[in-house]
């Protein structure tokens, strides 16, 4: 039978600091979370400082601000669960898992050992949050230039060193300016932010999608070859065509034209880009709303 969940609300610096002078003095937890400021290596931590003193079989960390499951060990029939928060900050929810019950003497002590943990979560969750906000791109919700430069030199590396595709798409949308010009930047910024969640919706969860600059966004897809890129690019391009913008008293005909290309074995950075970029231009001079492969 599995142990009644527990919630655990860490509300005053009180409780904290004198919860942390035990733990400092007996398992040296406080120190060790110091060290980080990552969600999975600050659980992975805990769990290992107080397995001694509380054993476990699995541990499962859950933040729904982050959309971040991150479970390890093997689940046993036992469990208990903390939804973890300070002040009125929620910082997710940890549960133990194991074969025998958790005794109330062990209940007290992880409580009072989760103290240790709570402080060091609240700081992950400034820093990522402020990470968020570096990366992000405010009109459309996508990542941001910075994000993709960084992202892309990784997911090179990765290909490389795994034998694994990668593919971009340029997406540019089509007569951008003149509805800048006709309706105003309050409609652009309108259609630009329509058009990045019709992209969004269009590719698979895998697939990430940064605005490049301007109306330019990009497709970053991981472990997909040219060919599979091609039918994701030519639904993207049929998905933005099918929708319609209203504005005022008019209805707004959106379309984009889209450049795809593949890392080769020779690509860097730079040629990969510029495989894609030209591509979309190519779209763009055969007559627009369409997908040309670099």
């Amino acid at each position: 039978m599995r142990e009644k969940a527990a919630e655990l609300a860490i509300v005053s610096n009180k409780s904290f600091e004198a919860s942390t002078a035990v733990n400092l003095h007996h398992f040296d937890i406080s120190s060790a979370l110091q060290t980080s400021l990552e969600f999975i290596e600050l659980i992975t931590i805990f769990c290992n400082k107080i397995q001694a003193t509380i054993p476990h079989n699995s541990a499962e960390y859950v933040n729904g601000e982050f959309d971040l499951n991150f479970s390890r060990g093997v689940i046993g029939r036992h469990s208990c669960s903390y939804a973890l928060k300070v002040e009125d900050q929620q910082l997710g929810e940890l549960k133990l898992t194991r074969s025998q019950r958790f005794s109330k003497d062990e209940l007290r002590m992880l409580e009072s050992l989760l103290c240790c943990l709570i402080y060091p979560l609240k700081n992950a969750t400034l820093f990522q949050k402020a990470l968020q906000m570096a990366y992000t791109d405010p009109l459309t919700k996508t990542h941001n230039r910075t994000a993709f430069n960084d992202t892309l030199m990784r997911e090179i590396i990765r290909a490389n060193r795994c034998g694994q595709n990668l593919s971009l798409i340029f997406v540019d949308v089509d007569h951008f300016k003149s509805i800048n010009d006709q309706y105003g930047h309050h409609c652009g910024d309108m259609a630009l932010a329509s058009v990045a969640s019709w992209i969004k919706d269009s590719v698979r969860a895998s697939d990430v999608v940064f605005r490049f600059g301007g109306e330019e966004f990009v497709i970053l897809l991981a472990d997909t070859n040219l060919e599979s890129a091609d039918t994701i690019a030519e639904r993207v391009r049929s998905d933005i065509e099918s929708h319609t913008l209203a504005y005022g008293m008019d209805v707004l005909n959106i379309t984009a034209s889209l450049g795809v290309s593949t890392l080769k074995d020779n690509d860097d950075t730079e040629s990969l880009i510029k495989r894609a970029d030209t591509a979309m231009y190519q779209a763009k001079q055969r007559g627009r709303n369409r997908v040309c492969l670099g």
